[in-house]
């Protein structure tokens, strides 16, 4: 199993380049970087709840979970 570690180690590497990717393209700030990143991820979280809605209880076999609660309805 020594493939393992060597793909922990490539994951590791490859979240510290995107998050240096990240704070330069927000112009080396990190606050900015962490907004934009919860702001892609809100989006993205949209789109799987869109896309859950359009997929048939049958063809999932019913696996898939219902709508994320919604972190700014939880404390509403």
């Amino acid at each position: 199993m020594p493939a393992a570690p060597e793909a922990t180690t490539r994951v590791e590497g490859d979240v510290e380049l995107a998050a240096d990717q990240a704070i330069t393209a927000c112009g080396g700030d990190a606050h900015k970087a962490v907004k934009a990143l919860i702001v892609a991820n809100d989006f993205l979280e949209a789109q799987l709840d869109e896309l859950r809605t359009k997929v048939s209880t049958g063809y999932s076999r019913g696996r898939l979970p219902g709508a994320r609660e919604r972190k700014d309805e939880a404390n509403g």
